[in-house]
């Protein structure tokens, strides 16, 4: 049975790079095109292995959503891992202090988003 990432990004097209990249691997993908999305998904479902997340999103970005995951005792439980443009050290910190498990910044490799998940999902 594949496991479920959700993949929480404003933009389709990289979710769309993320399906392809995790297509094939053991991985099944649910999609959230913001935070606010991204949220309800997590609340309507039990069978998530992670999330993949950006950062800069309209309506609540994905810091926001890490911390009120955070804030609700859902993470580590389910791993978060950061996938942005973003590079900036403190972006990264605070990811961290809020329990990411990993910051990948666009454009990725597929070979590293897939290691990264199953490293997580194991």
């Amino acid at each position: 049975m594949d496991k479920k990432i959700l993949v929480v990004d404003d933009s389709a097209t990289v979710r769309q790079q993320v399906r392809a990249a995790l297509a094939d691997t053991g991985f099944e993908v649910v999609e959230a095109a913001d935070g606010v999305e991204g949220l309800d998904a997590i609340a309507a479902r039990q069978d998530l292995a992670a999330v993949v997340c950006d950062v800069n999103m309209p309506r609540l970005g994905g810091l926001q959503l890490l911390e009120m995951l955070s804030e609700q005792g859902k993470v580590p439980a389910l791993p978060v891992v950061m996938l942005t443009t973003e590079g900036q050290p403190a972006l990264m910190q605070r990811a961290k202090a809020a329990g990411a498990r990993g910051w990948l910044v666009k454009p990725f490799k597929p070979a590293t988003l897939v290691a990264t998940l199953r490293k997580l999902t194991a």
